[in-house]
């Protein structure tokens, strides 16, 4: 997964890859020392976006109930 975000390498969903991520039990991944601090960084950076569209949806939900609420 190029980014972590478990839609494959294509974007087309888990298990349409090499099988060599977490959908086929590795819990490593391979990276050689170099680049896992950078595929780590990548990895946060993606967290991050994730997190901020989860609070945005929360946030727009929140509106939707009081809206229906009043």
């Amino acid at each position: 997964m190029p980014r972590f975000d478990q839609t494959g390498p294509f974007g087309l969903g888990p298990m349409t890859g090499r099988g060599m991520g977490r959908c086929c039990g590795y819990s490593r991944r391979f990276f050689s020392p170099k680049n896992e601090l950078a595929a780590l960084e990548e990895e946060e950076k993606a967290l991050i976006e994730e997190k901020e569209m989860i609070e945005e949806e929360i946030n727009a939900l929140r509106e939707e109930k009081k809206a229906l609420e009043e």
